[in-house]
């Protein structure tokens, strides 16, 4: 079996542990998890959005699955919000599963009703779980 590919979108400027754990565990001889971390400076309306969203096209296009570390910030987020809607833009359909950091923390828009798979705590097992049944569903 193809090993499963995951594009992880998070706060960056919040939740960078939460990549530093995920990277830990990318060991995992059945996922492979992918960061870019061009972007969380640079407005999304600005001029250089551009060659950024181009880069994380071409990563999302390689990927299998998005994961959405949702923390307090994320509903918020232009950026997770581009990444999100870009994920789900017929040219890449990627799988959608999430994590929420705390329970208290606002979805970001795009993870409601299409199918979501939700790890039930940032632990690793969960988080596997969440990636092995998430699917296409919007």
């Amino acid at each position: 079996m193809a090993k499963t590919k995951v594009f992880v979108s998070y706060d960056h400027s919040e939740d960078a542990l939460y990549k530093y754990l995920l990277q830990a565990w990318d060991a995992n001889e059945d996922f492979d998890f992918e960061f870019d971390s061009r972007g969380p400076n640079i407005p999304i309306d600005s001029d250089n959005s551009a060659v950024i969203k181009a880069s994380l096209t071409k990563l999302l296009k390689s990927a299998t699955h998005l994961l959405v570390i949702v923390g307090e910030k994320s509903s918020t987020s232009d950026w997770i919000g581009w990444e999100i809607a870009r994920a789900k833009q017929d040219d890449i359909k990627l799988k959608l599963a999430a994590v929420k950091l705390n329970k208290t923390n606002i979805t970001p828009a795009g993870l409601l009703n299409v199918g979501t798979s939700w790890a039930t705590s940032f632990e690793r097992d969960r988080i596997v779980d969440a990636l092995k049944k998430a699917k296409v569903g919007y």
